[in-house]
């Protein structure tokens, strides 16, 4: 009998998952298969094979790299307004912001007082159903900080040199309704990386699991 009891505690102990912000490296969702999804991200499962932190002045939020069937780099995180919604994030390559905008137009982003404005030229496989025609900017020259930790479990060190996390500037553009956005980071050594974000509701994962 104790060792049936020792056996059932072990099931009832089990993690449960819940809320998408108690994601965790190894577990899995699993996403709606929504049109309103670029073809990379619907009905289409994930593991979280990292967990990450970004740093600002006033916030810091929790970044989870996605692994799927695609070789494309994606990002999830939660934009918490009013309202606390999916964001979804692909990082493209030079040619593919040579493919969506006029370089030179591109460039103003990185210009006082950041009101940039862009209009998108060509969508190519990669970038279909992940942008708008306009953008507007909204964010301009914001420090933060990236760490390769996970801050809920994980202090991060509020001192400069080792350990106090990566540096960089942080540049953002939204399309008229926010639901889609350009996000660009200016790193020290002067590597910058863009990206493309959509703002989903919290429903379009259907499903998670706990990973092994």
């Amino acid at each position: 009998m104790s060792f049936l009891k020792k056996m059932f505690g072990k099931e009832e102990k089990q993690r449960r998952l819940t809320s998408v912000r108690d994601l965790n490296t190894d577990d899995i969702i699993v996403l709606t298969d929504s049109f309103a999804l670029p073809e990379v991200l619907r009905q289409q499962q994930f593991q979280v094979t990292a967990v990450n932190s970004y740093e600002y002045e006033t916030v810091t939020q929790t970044e989870w790299t996605l692994s799927g069937n695609d070789e494309a780099e994606i990002f999830l995180s939660l934009d918490v307004d009013d309202k606390t919604y999916l964001k979804f994030t692909l990082k493209i390559a030079q040619q593919d912001v040579e493919s969506l905008f006029d370089l030179d137009e591109f460039s103003t982003l990185f210009d006082e007082p950041g009101q940039a404005f862009l209009n998108r030229l060509t969508d190519n496989d990669k970038t279909t159903s992940w942008t708008s025609e306009q953008y507007q900017q909204s964010i301009f020259a914001k420090v933060g900080y990236f760490h390769r930790k996970d801050h809920r479990s994980q202090a991060l060190s509020q001192y400069e040199g080792k350990g106090s996390g990566e540096q960089f500037e942080f540049y953002q553009l939204l399309d008229q309704d926010q639901s889609k956005g350009i996000e660009v980071e200016v790193w020290d050594d002067g590597d910058t990386d863009v990206f493309l974000s959509i703002y989903r509701p919290i429903s379009d994962i259907i499903d998670m699991y706990p990973g092994s």
